[in-house]
C-alpha cells in the first residue's frame, strides 16, 4: 500500500499542518511548480476509467443484490407458503416481504458509522455477513420463523451496503465534464444516501437528470434478475430455496472482491492517512492525476470545515419547513401509490386476475420496468422533473382507474386476465418514466445546501415506512376490500400526487442548485 516515486508526499502523513496548507503549497513541498498545476484541481482530459472500472464493478455487486432481494419472492411466495404452512395467512405473507425492509431500515441507520469507522471497503464487506447468513437461513428455513430471521438478517446487510455504495462510487469515480457520461452508466444507485448533495454539486447541470436517473436502473436490474431466476418454479419442486442460495455468489464475490479494490481517498483522507489516500488515487486515477486528487480532497475538506453545521430543528425553521415538507410528501405519494405491490406480488395480482401464465407475465413486467427507466434516463433533461412526474402520476391513474375497472365490473370477467396485465405493464412504464426515478433526484436538488443530508433523511424515512406499510398490509387488504375498492385507492392517491406537483414542485431542468436555493429561500 505505500509509493516510494513521491517522497515528498511523506511529510502529508508525518506533518498535520500539511492538511491545511493552501493547495500551490502543496505541490511546492513536492518539488513540484506550483505555476504548473491547475489552482481548481482539475485537468484538461480525464483519467482513463479502465482503472476504476474494476474496484465500481466489484462495488455494484451491492446494488444487485439489493433488487434481487427485494423481488426473490415476488414469484416463489405460494410456494414457500405452501412448503412452510402459512398459506392461509395474508398477512404472514406480507411479513416475509415486509420484514426484509424493516431490516433494511435498522441497516441503514448504522450504515454511516459504520462507513466512517472501518471505511468503505470493511463496511461493504461487513453488509455480506448477514446477507450471506440471512439468505442461508432463508434457503433451508423448514418453518416460517426461521425465513422471518434469515429476511430480516438480509435486510439488515442491504441496509447497511446502499449508503455506503452512494458513498464509494461518488470518491473514487473522477468526475469531470468529458467522462462524467461514462462514468455515469456505472453510478446505479445510492440516490438515497445523503453523500449523494456532494455528487450533484459536481455533475454539470445539463446532464445530472440522465446522472442520477441510473439507480433506477440498477434496481430494475436486480428485480428482472429474481424473476428470471424464479421461472422454473412451477416444474422444479422446492426451487425457491435455490433461488434464496442463487443470492449468495454475488454476496461472496462482493466479500472477497473487497479485499482487493482500492478504499476510498477520501475516507483515507479525513482519517489523516494522507499518504495511503494518494496510493489509492494513483491506482484508480493514474499517476498524474493522484496530485489533482489531493487538491480535491483538500479544498472539500476546508469547504466542510468553513460551512456551518445544521441541526435536527432547522428543519421546523420557516425557511426550510415548506421544502422538507414537499420532500417528504413526494416520497409518501410514491410509495401510497401502490408500486411496490406489483413488485413484490405481481405474481399473485396476476394469478388472482386469472392471467393463464402468471409467472411470465411478471417477466414481462420486470422487462417494461427496465424500458422506462431507461426512457427516463433519456427525457430527465429533455422533458423536466416536473413535467415527467405530472405525466407518470397521471398515467399510474389511468392504469389503476383500469384495474379497478376489471375488479368492479362482471361483464369483464372474461377478458380480467389480459386488461389486468395490459394495465400493470402501462402502470409500471409510467412509474418507471417519472415516479420512480425523479423523486430521489429532484430531493436533492431541492433541498438547500445547509439542511440537505438531514432533510434527505427525513424523506427516506417517510419512504421506508410507506415502503413497509404497502409491504405489509396489500396482500390482506386485497383479500378484505377487494380489487376494485383498493385499486380506486390507489388512483386517487396518483391524482392526488400529480396536483401536488402541479401546485408545489418547483421545476429544476437546466439550473444550478445554487439558483434552485436562491430560488426558493427568495421566495421569488
Amino acid at each position: 500500500m505505500h509509493s516510494t516515486h513521491q517522497p515528498g508526499m511523506r511529510l502529508l502523513a508525518e506533518n498535520t499542518v500539511y492538511k491545511r496548507q493552501p493547495s500551490r503549497d502543496l505541490f511546492a513541498m513536492d518539488g513540484v511548480e506550483s505555476n504548473s498545476v491547475p489552482t481548481t484541481g482539475t485537468l484538461s482530459a480525464a483519467p482513463p476509467w479502465q482503472l476504476s472500472l474494476p474496484h465500481v464493478c466489484v462495488a455494484l455487486m451491492s446494488a444487485i443484490l439489493f433488487g434481487y432481494h427485494l423481488g426473490v419472492v415476488n414469484i416463489p411466495l405460494q410456494y414457500i407458503a405452501r412448503d412452510l404452512e402459512f398459506a392461509d395467512s395474508s398477512i404472514a405473507q406480507g411479513f416475509v416481504v415486509s420484514i426484509c425492509l424493516i431490516g433494511a431500515f435498522g441497516g441503514c441507520a448504522m450504515s454511516g458509522m459504520v462507513a466512517d469507522w472501518l471505511g468503505r471497503r470493511r463496511a461493504f464487506q461487513i453488509s455480506t455477513l448477514p446477507m450471506i447468513l440471512g439468505t442461508a437461513l432463508s434457503a433451508v428455513a423448514p418453518v416460517l420463523a426461521v425465513m422471518l430471521i434469515g429476511r430480516l438478517l438480509v435486510g439488515i446487510g442491504l441496509g447497511i451496503g446502499g449508503p455506503v455504495l452512494s458513498l464509494y462510487i461518488s470518491e473514487v469515480l473522477y468526475f469531470s465534464e468529458l467522462d462524467l457520461l461514462l462514468c455515469s452508466l456505472l453510478v446505479v444507485m445510492g440516490l438515497s444516501s445523503s453523500d449523494f448533495s456532494r455528487q450533484l454539486q459536481i455533475s454539470p447541470t445539463e446532464i445530472r437528470g440522465m446522472y442520477g436517473s441510473l439507480s433506477q436502473i440498477a434496481t430494475c436490474c436486480g428485480i428482472l434478475g429474481s424473476l428470471l431466476v424464479g421461472l422454473p418454479i412451477s416444474t422444479v419442486p422446492g426451487w425457491w430455496r435455490a433461488c434464496f442460495w442463487i443470492a449468495t455468489v454475488p454476496a461472496a464475490l462482493l466479500l472477497l472482491g473487497m479485499e482487493f479494490c482500492a478504499e476510498s481517498p477520501r475516507w483515507l483522507f479525513k482519517k489523516s492517512r494522507w499518504y495511503e489516500a494518494e496510493h489509492e488515487l494513483e491506482r484508480l486515477w493514474g499517476l498524474s492525476y493522484a496530485k489533482t486528487g489531493m487538491v480535491h480532497l483538500l479544498q472539500n475538506e476546508e469547504s466542510e470545515d468553513e460551512n456551518t453545521t445544521s441541526s435536527w430543528e432547522d428543519l421546523f425553521d420557516k425557511r426550510y419547513i415548506r421544502v422538507v415538507m414537499i420532500g417528504s410528501a413526494l416520497f409518501a405519494l410514491q410509495q401510497l401509490s401502490g408500486i411496490n405491490a406489483i413488485f413484490y406480488f405481481s405474481a399473485t395480482v396476476f394469478r388472482k386476475a386469472g392471467v393463464s401464465s402468471d409467472v411470465a407475465a411478471s417477466v414481462c413486467v420486470g422487462v417494461i420496468n427496465l424500458l422506462g427507466s431507461c426512457i427516463a434516463a433519456y427525457l430527465m433533461d429533455r422533458k423536466g422533473r416536473r413535467s415527467l412526474l405530472i405525466w407518470s402520476f397521471s398515467g399510474m391513474a389511468f392504469a389503476m382507474a383500469m384495474q379497478a375497472a376489471v375488479g368492479s365490473l362482471h361483464a369483464a370477467s372474461s377478458l380480467q386476465g389480459s386488461i389486468s396485465l395490459l394495465a400493470t405493464s402501462l402502470y409500471v412504464f409510467m412509474f418507471a418514466i417519472g415516479a420512480g426515478p425523479v423523486p430521489a433526484l429532484l430531493l436533492p436538488e431541492i433541498f438547500p445546501n445547509a439542511i440537505r443530508a438531514k432533510a434527505m433523511s427525513v424523506a427516506m424515512c417517510v419512504h421506508w415506512v410507506g415502503n413497509v406499510l404497502i409491504g405489509l398490509t396489500y396482500l390482506d387488504l386485497l383479500h378484505h376490500l377487494g380489487a376494485a375498492t383498493l385499486y380506486s385507492f390507489f388512483t386517487a392517491v396518483c391524482l392526488l400526487a400529480a396536483l401536488f406537483v402541479k401546485k408545489h414542485v418547483l421545476e429544476t431542468k437546466g439550473r444550478s442548485l445554487e439558483d434552485i436555493e436562491a430560488f426558493l429561500l427568495g421566495g421569488l
